[in-house]
């Protein structure tokens, strides 16, 4: 640089000391003229070489800002013109007024100038209308975000394409981990030669490395019945699409030998750390296993849970070694406690009351003090009769109390069992889970996302007909010093009666050999069917519900009630359950208001149609052929909207697999 810009003091040093000088001058002139003139001479020389200097380093700093404007001018019109960022004036009516290269290339236009927005990328104009400071948008195949300054009118445009794509690929790659169980794999092969064991090891392990390979997946075998498989989240996502068709081929090679051999898999997404995921797998294995198997699980960080499958019933185990273990453990749990509450769900049916009976008769086995938490003012007709039938028995009626008594009485050292349902919504006082530490879960629907908080005992069997079947079970177990009366064997047996429709759905031989033993007991049949005996009004009100049905796709039927109209719960299933025994309907879906003001869904099928995934899709859940759902804040005309698209979407998935 031909100066520096510092050197201004410099000069006005100068000056300040020629103007001294001069002063000086002028009085030494004053006392000789001549030395005056001759010091003004001298002092003019060297001043005339400064001014010089001077002005041509004023013209050069001029020349210099005026380049330098110049050059950041340009700088600033070739950014604003060539810069990778777009930028859109717009007017109030959304039209643009300016736009720069950039963004026009983006676009594929030779003009946008005059252009409106709805014409050129209508989805800005939300964005703009909801005065949203930035968001990011697609256009033309790339992503941007957009940064709106409202007060200027002005769009910014950052491309950041590579930067999703390199997100996404970062999002693809995340390690799955997958933890696949052969269900019943130790019971079926308990029984067979070697020969037919090895055929049967060969076909599975011949199908899952097949659908390991073709997929792109690790599959290592751990032991007899478990295998890891490690993929990644793109991998994932093409066996959703296919809805993991591997399900459907293992029970399909092993169906032409004659066994009944399925898949549970457990997968863990989402998260980076290996331990974590390996316990979400787990614990997706273990909600599948809960749910009875044949079926996948995806267990995500955020707590939802995607399923695939379920097709078939769960299998009847072959052993009551689990009933025996697991009536011991509760047998502990008794004895620890001081006092046992034991609650179902709300608008109870008989077997949760006949269930809630038995558990009660283990309390007292153990001699510990047992309650049963009911709503009286929510109990169906059924159920009433049974309650009037146990107030001629002062002792066992007794034992029943209300929601607000059970929370004044429990204490510290108190358990509760829920009965015939594992979720906290469902129960008849959901404050009674939070007021006792602990807990024991026993019931016979398939496990859903929602669960009850870190149970002490868990007892879930999918494949029993009832809740009473299983309690049944775990009364041969208990002690023996107090003898079951025949009004508490007579609720147990009606509980089973009820849940499988008079021993003609979900009857295993375990089904029978309970009630063969609650017959043994003395319980009576023909007050069972007392029990279930239901008056005209009821039957002629189960009839208007379900006069307008409707056929949907083939084989499924749908009745609504109107929305003025209350319907009890009880009923809604009932409707249901008379439906299925119509000619050529193979699934049942009754929709109707209920006294809390809930839109209720039962639904039941004969087995070719899972409606515990309809269900599910809805909030709801079940089993395979009998589930429900509660949906709130809609009408019924709306519920049968959202049903018919959970039902298209079901038989979709099926034409798909």
């Amino acid at each position: 640089m031909p100066f520096n810009l510092n050197k201004k003091p410099f000069y006005s040093f100068l000056y300040g000391l020629i103007g001294i000088t001069v002063v000086l001058l002028g009085v030494l002139a004053y006392y000789n003229w001549l030395l005056g003139v001759i010091g003004g001479i001298l002092v003019a020389i060297p001043f005339t070489f400064i001014f010089i200097f001077d002005q041509r380093e004023k013209r050069q700093i001029e020349d210099y800002i005026a380049t330098l404007s110049y050059r950041v001018k340009k700088v600033g019109e070739e950014a604003l013109m060539e810069m990778p960022i777009g930028i859109i004036l717009i007017n109030d009516d959304y039209y643009i007024e300016w736009a720069n290269p950039f963004i026009s290339s983006c676009f594929s236009e030779d003009k946008l100038i005059g252009r409106s927005l709805y014409d050129v990328a209508e989805s800005l104009v939300p964005l703009i209308k909801q005065e949203v400071d930035t968001e990011i948008i697609t256009l033309h195949q790339r992503k941007f975000r957009v940064i709106h300054k409202r007060e200027e009118k002005l769009l910014y445009f950052l491309d950041i394409t590579e930067q999703a794509e390199t997100e996404k690929l970062y999002e693809e790659e995340k390690t799955v981990i997958a933890l696949i169980y052969l269900d019943n794999y130790d019971d079926v092969t308990q029984g067979i030669d070697d020969a037919t064991r090895s055929s049967l090891n060969n076909s599975v392990t011949s199908v899952l490395n097949k659908w390991a390979q073709e997929n792109g997946i690790f599959l290592k075998r751990v032991s007899s019945d478990r295998l890891v498989a490690v993929f990644n989240e793109s991998i994932l996502q093409e066996l959703e699409k296919g809805k993991f068709i591997i399900l459907d081929e293992v029970r399909e090679v092993t169906a032409k030998q004659n066994i009944a051999l399925t898949l549970s898999i457990g997968v863990g997404s989402g998260v980076t750390s290996l331990p974590e995921l390996g316990a979400l797998a787990q614990s997706s294995l273990d909600l599948v296993l809960g749910r009875g198997g044949d079926q996948v699980a995806i267990k995500q960080t955020n707590g939802k849970v995607k399923f695939f499958g379920g097709k078939s019933n769960p299998v009847e185990k072959r052993t009551r070694v689990r009933a025996r273990v697991i009536s011991h453990a509760l047998r502990e749990l008794v004895v620890e406690s001081e006092k046992v509450f034991i609650m179902g769900h709300k608008s109870p049916d008989m077997d949760a009351i006949g269930a809630s009976i038995g558990i009660l008769k283990v309390a007292q086995a153990n001699d510990r003090e047992g309650y049963i938490v009911i709503d009286f003012n929510d109990i169906d007709t059924g159920v009433r009769r049974l309650m009037d039938e146990i107030r001629k028995n002062e002792a066992l009626f007794s034992r029943f109390i209300s929601p607000e008594q059970a929370l004044e009485i429990a204490t510290n050292e108190s358990l509760l069992v829920i009965v015939d349902t594992h979720k906290p919504s469902m129960v008849i006082e959901e404050k009674l889970i939070s007021s006792i530490d602990h807990v024991v879960v026993i019931d016979h629907h398939r496990r859903g996302e929602e669960f009850i908080h870190q149970p002490l005992l868990v007892y879930m069997e999918p494949y029993a007909s009832s809740t009473s079947e299983l309690v049944t079970e775990l009364l041969e177990y208990q002690p023996q010093n107090g003898k079951i009366e025949m009004l508490e064997a007579t609720a147990l047996l009606a509980g089973i009666i009820v849940d499988t429709k008079s021993f003609t759905l979900r009857t295993g031989s375990r089904t029978f050999d309970a009630a063969s033993y609650l017959r043994s007991r003395g319980a009576d049949t023909v007050l069972v069917q007392k029990f279930l005996k239901e008056d005209i009004q009821t039957y002629v009100k189960r009839a208007k519900l379900i006069e307008n049905v409707i056929t949907y796709h083939e084989g499924i039927a749908i009745a609504k009630g109107n929305d003025d109209e209350i319907y009890h719960q009880v009923l809604i299933a009932q409707a249901a359950d008379t439906l299925l025994t119509m000619d050529g309907i193979k699934a049942s879906f009754v929709i109707s208001k209920r006294s809390d003001d809930l839109i209720g869904i039962s639904a039941r099928s004969l087995g070719d149609v899972n409606v515990q995934l309809i269900m599910e899709a809805l909030g709801g859940g079940g089993h395979l052929t009998n589930a429900a759902t509660q949906l709130s804040g809609i009408s019924t005309d709306e519920a049968e909207g959202q049903l018919k698209l959970a039902i298209d979407e079901y038989m979709e998935g099926r034409q798909q697999e």
